[in-house]
């Protein structure tokens, strides 16, 4: 029995480990900031949880002690990494900073300049 929890803990935090790579290399090679932006808290907000979630279980079923506070860090990292994701993309958008060239299609700023639309 323990051996496949050793081998689930094992799992969990290769993940995590693969998951913060490849969110370190997304913000490396992506073109703008809100495709980084995208990898870096998408990626890396899982990658983070996956390896809290294998500490959590390496000491509740290896050293027989439930730390609670591994917890309440996935859950803090579960609430605001999508919200602080948002708000950096959006200050970055009405700041004004450039999408990428190739490919996208800006339907706000459409929404913005038609007459309509506004309040």
């Amino acid at each position: 029995m323990i051996e496949i929890v050793k081998l689930i803990i094992i799992f969990f935090i290769m993940v995590g480990a693969f998951l913060n790579l490849v969110a370190a290399l997304g913000v490396i090679r992506l073109p703008d900031v809100y495709t980084r932006n995208h990898a870096a808290s998408k990626a890396s907000a899982l990658g983070i949880m996956s390896i809290l979630l294998g500490t959590f279980l390496y000491f509740y079923f290896i050293n027989h002690h439930f730390n609670s506070r591994i917890l309440l860090g996935i859950v803090f990292f579960f609430l605001t990494t999508p919200v602080a994701g948002h708000l950096i993309g959006r200050a970055s958008y009405n700041s004004g900073v450039k999408l990428w060239d190739k490919s996208v299609q800006d339907d706000l700023k459409k929404s913005k300049n038609n007459p309509e639309n506004r309040e």
